[in-house]
């Protein structure tokens, strides 16, 4: 049995930490909210999993040191614009090589790191690694077969991991290549809103498998640049999550884009959501990496314009579609 800490206490930190007391381990989940901790602690229910029963032994605490005390595992699941704020937080309670995994998606637009990065700048003593994959917290809290990937610096460290999240409906891989997973886990939301855009558009079939096509193709574009390998973005946390997140109504980026493509303002669909969309926050970081890269990204740069320029979502779609001719795969060789 491991004693586990669960930083952060949405929807998804919440699933996992049923899923690993259920795997018998002692669990402890920390909120910011304390009013959020005495709700779960006399309803034994979150708000954004109604139908989940919480278990009585799990333990709630709005206090940092109490989830972070005598830990073997610390888990980081809040969103992304609040990971490097926590990060200085937990840096008091954080004993050299503390075994963290952030569970996070995003990246951040003003440094450009990912939230593995960040975790690493602010804990230096840790032992940061990734969980990811396509992986909605409804359906691993209902006990629906899911496999991730944990991405680590070491073997070590990486099946240790693999070995706590381990469970009959839970599967995990293993991976050395934490850059790409983090990347293929947060560039899919911007093209998820896309997705959604294009379902609020009434668009069909045929749009949405052009861009979770051609939306690989530019993580992959981008994610090889800056040093992730592509058989990640061929794997659970590159196409895998990318199909999941733009193919699902459990997905908030695909729902923010569908209120935007049926003419809403982003803010309002935020609004109408209610929870955190990860690939707003990306969006911005997306188009700069590429930038910095020298990368292609057209489905996101068109993104970029609905979300902050103003640019209607039909046009921008007309946009995409009218663009120069090109090949397909240019390593690829012709034979005259």
């Amino acid at each position: 049995m491991a004693k586990i800490g669960i930083i952060g206490s949405g929807s998804w930190g919440i699933a996992l930490a049923v899923l690993l007391y259920n795997n018998n381990h002692e669990v402890t989940v920390w909120s910011a909210l304390s009013e959020e901790i005495c709700e779960m602690k006399q309803t034994h229910r979150h708000h954004t999993l109604p139908e989940l029963v919480l278990p009585e032994n799990l333990i709630f605490t709005d206090k940092l040191e109490e989830a972070m005390a005598l830990k073997d595992l610390l888990v980081t699941a809040v969103p992304s614009v609040y990971v490097r704020e926590t990060a200085k937080k937990m840096k008091p309670y954080c004993h050299k090589d503390q075994v963290i995994v952030n569970v996070a998606k995003g990246i951040e637009d003003s440094s450009l790191l990912t939230l593995s990065e960040i975790l690493c700048e602010e804990l230096p003593m840790a032992d940061v690694a990734v969980l990811s994959g396509p992986s909605h917290a409804e359906e691993v809290s209902k006990g629906l077969p899911t496999t991730c990937v944990v991405g680590a610096r070491t073997r070590k460290t990486a099946e240790c991991i693999q070995s706590i999240f381990m469970h009959e409906t839970f599967r995990v891989y293993t991976s050395p290549d934490i850059l790409g997973i983090e990347l293929g886990s947060s560039l899919k939301n911007v093209i998820a809103l896309a997705a959604g855009i294009a379902d609020g558009l009434g668009y069909g079939d045929n749009t949405k498998a052009a861009l979770i096509t051609r939306g690989i193709a530019e993580i992959s574009r981008l994610g090889t640049a800056m040093g992730g390998k592509i058989q990640t973005f061929c794997g659970l946390s590159g196409i895998g999550d990318l199909i999941v997140t733009c193919a699902s109504m459990h997905s908030r980026n695909r729902r923010a884009g569908i209120l935007i493509g049926q003419g809403m303002t982003m803010d309002e669909a935020v609004k109408e959501v209610k929870m955190v969309v990860e690939g707003i926050y990306s969006a911005k970081a997306a188009l700069a990496l590429s930038e910095k890269y020298e990368v292609s990204m057209p489905i996101v740069t068109q993104v970029n314009a609905v979300l902050f320029s103003g640019k209607p979502a039909f046009d921008a779609v007309r946009d995409l579609m009218l663009r120069d001719k090109t090949i397909e795969s240019s390593d690829l060789p012709w034979h005259d």
